[in-house]
């Protein structure tokens, strides 16, 4: 075996079939086969700048277009950006598609300048699909631990104590800090209000932002950042039981340069 190692090069094919590969400046390397393993695109300060999938095409492979996975989410509006930095740890994060869940996970994730991010996030962005068809928030219950009805329990025993105080003060219990003024404009309670004037209403309203916090989703993050890329030659175009080319005998493909992923860790 020969590992080759080149600015680029291309597939020797001799009567249909693999034989080697020649570097650029025209050196040739040829064996009984050829194991395309070049990853995919993620991370291309590693080496994996898509090789794989040009020599797959040079072999007469159809691609399944190449695509960001596990990677970070970017978010619609400022909200994200105002809570840049806010690490949460015990929550549920729900994925949609359309108003359907597609993905659900409890664990941490974190906010960011630009959406969020963290393991939960990475492992929600694998099911993401076609962002122009599509589309997705991100539903992150705050409080999983806690029933709808016990959460409405909790906040009346937190207002009780604060009775005094006014609506501005009144999260300092059930979120951090930085939160408490994107969830406070969301709740949409007068800031001034006395938080024993906050009706029932109301308090329904703040469980429900709770185990609800939305964050409607733009984009995916891009290649550079990405775990792993989704898509790549077809599996229906390579043996399973040996990894070789169905398109062209003696080639071999592994990894990420197939059409195949998983989560990390």
């Amino acid at each position: 075996a020969q590992l080759v190692e080149a600015d680029a090069y291309s597939l020797v094919l001799e009567n249909g079939r693999a034989v080697g590969v020649q570097t650029r400046d025209g050196r040739r390397f040829l064996g009984d086969g050829v194991l395309v393993a070049t990853g995919g695109m993620s991370y291309p300060s590693t080496g994996s700048t898509g090789d794989g999938y040009r020599l797959a095409k040079q072999a007469g492979h159809s691609l399944v277009e190449p695509v960001p996975s596990l990677v970070s989410l970017v978010a619609e509006g400022g909200d994200c950006r105002r809570m840049m930095g806010l690490a949460l740890k015990n929550v549920s994060l729900t994925l949609e598609e359309n108003g359907k869940p597609v993905f659900c996970e409890q664990g941490e994730m974190l906010f960011t300048h630009f959406g969020i991010s963290g393991p939960l996030v990475l492992s929600a962005s694998a099911w993401v699909r076609d962002l122009k068809k599509y589309r997705y928030q991100a539903v992150i219950d705050l409080k999983p631990a806690l029933s709808a009805e016990q959460l409405y329990a909790r906040i009346g025993r937190d207002f009780d104590l604060l009775a005094g105080k006014n609506a501005a003060n009144c999260l300092q219990k059930l979120v951090p800090a930085t939160m408490q003024p994107v969830l406070l404009e969301r709740w949409g309670v007068d800031p001034e209000l006395r938080v024993n004037q906050i009706d029932r209403a109301a308090r329904l309203e703040l469980v429900r932002l709770l185990k609800g916090f939305a964050v409607p989703i733009r984009e995916r993050g891009d290649l550079q950042h990405a775990v792993i890329t989704a898509g790549g030659v077809p599996v229906k175009e390579v043996n399973p039981r040996t990894m070789e080319s169905k398109k062209t005998p003696g080639l071999y493909f592994a990894g990420e340069v197939l059409d195949l992923d998983a989560y990390t860790g």
